[in-house]
């Protein structure tokens, strides 16, 4: 969730929509929500998601709530170590924390950061964070944007050890190289974009070497895949639903945020529903298609991934939204999460074994009803007569 709303709207509502929207999911089974931080362009309205998570937290009672992610070269990483404890501790355990360099440039201008500085900051940052959050010793660090001395954290994790880190990754090798170096997870924010779903397997092999290389295990259960989806009974509902707001998303990217990673086309509704699902950005139709986009991507993955995120947008109203959620946790989550297939195989011997079963019982009827007549033929007469 970045979110993406259209500029101009009532932000307080569109706020209240995101939280809302995070109970509904908490219903409905889906397993964690992350919150993305924006300060700039006028779409993406959420400044702190950690904020945003505390509020959240007190709305629901099981789904895991991160930061996806806090933009570390913004921020001091001895108080984003910080927050993050709080929120463990206030989460009772259902916070994560993910870590990103800073994806919109609008953002960074503002306090005197160019996209050359992001990345190196961003390596800088999750060294001390994860210092800070898997030792006691104190974190002596100076660089031209912090200077540490001596710091501690105020309080160690509520989780035991340590709750999920990860680190995002779009096109380059910046954040496999530190989900190796420091054996956490990684989301691949570009997963479905040409770019990125090309170098799925290539991410991958850079974790595996980098943990190699500093003796650190990795599990590709903490590998997170992003992507786009809409899903309603039937394509032709999915396309109407879509109406609805896909052209000021498709403009977003097209013409306000300097995030080229996203590139998209289209110039209409239909050619821009053409080139979510033409190109593989996403799957915009039935609960079908939504699993045949994650199988694609558990082979391009070249052995597996743990989790597909689903970017949240607002191409459809509030009302279809939500119900495309639901539709991908009754009929998609179960075909991958094992739920799926023991309804199923049982379905199957039922209806194998029917009509040998079926006439079993037939004859079992029939014996009874035989036993009852041949009962009462030989019962003597009663008294009255």
């Amino acid at each position: 969730m970045a979110p993406f709303h259209p500029a101009g709207e009532n932000p307080t509502l569109a706020l209240q929509r995101d939280l809302e929207l995070i109970e509904h999911l908490d219903r409905t089974g889906w397993d964690e929500a992350w919150i993305g931080e924006h300060h700039s362009a006028g779409s993406e309205i959420i400044a702190s998601p950690e904020v945003f998570i505390a509020a959240a937290a007190e709305r629901t009672r099981r789904i895991r709530l991160g930061t996806g992610v806090v933009s570390v070269s913004y921020h001091n990483p001895l108080w984003v170590a910080e927050r993050a404890v709080l929120l463990d501790h206030l989460t009772r355990g259902r916070f994560m924390l993910g870590l990103g360099p800073g994806s919109l440039p609008t953002d960074a201008a503002m306090i005197g950061l160019d996209q050359h500085q992001t990345r190196l900051l961003l390596a800088d940052g999750v060294d001390v964070i994860m210092r800070l959050l898997t030792s006691d010793e104190p974190v002596t660090f100076r660089n031209d944007r912090w200077d540490l001395r001596e710091a501690r954290l105020h309080l160690r994790p509520f989780s035991d050890p340590l709750f999920d880190v990860a680190v995002a990754a779009v096109a380059s090798p910046t954040g496999p190289q530190l989900a190796g170096q420091y054996g956490i997870g990684l989301l691949s924010i570009g997963a479905t974009q040409a770019a990125g779903f090309d170098a799925l397997a290539l991410h991958w092999g850079v974790v595996e070497e980098r943990a190699a290389h500093f003796s650190k295990s990795v599990d590709r259960s903490k590998w997170r895949l992003v992507g786009l989806m809409h899903i309603a009974e039937t394509r032709e509902q999915a396309y109407r639903d879509v109406e609805h707001g896909i052209e000021q998303w498709f403009e977003y990217f097209q013409a306000v945020a300097a995030f080229p990673q996203m590139a998209v086309g289209g110039g209409n509704v239909k050619e821009m529903i053409d080139f979510v699902n033409d190109t593989g950005l996403g799957s915009i139709g039935t609960p079908d298609d939504a699993a045949a986009q994650i199988d694609r991507l558990a082979r391009q993955s070249n052995g597996g991934f743990g989790c597909y995120m689903l970017l949240a947008h607002e191409w459809a109203n509030p009302a279809a939204t939500k119900r495309s959620y639901e539709l991908i946790s009754q009929h998609v989550m179960p075909r991958f999460q094992g739920q799926a297939h023991a309804t199923l195989a049982a379905r199957r011997r039922a209806r194998e074994s029917r009509p040998e079963l079926a006439a079993e019982h037939l004859q079992a009827v029939a014996e009874a009803t035989a036993r009852y007549q041949a009962t009462v033929g030989s019962d003597p007469p009663s008294s009255d007569g």
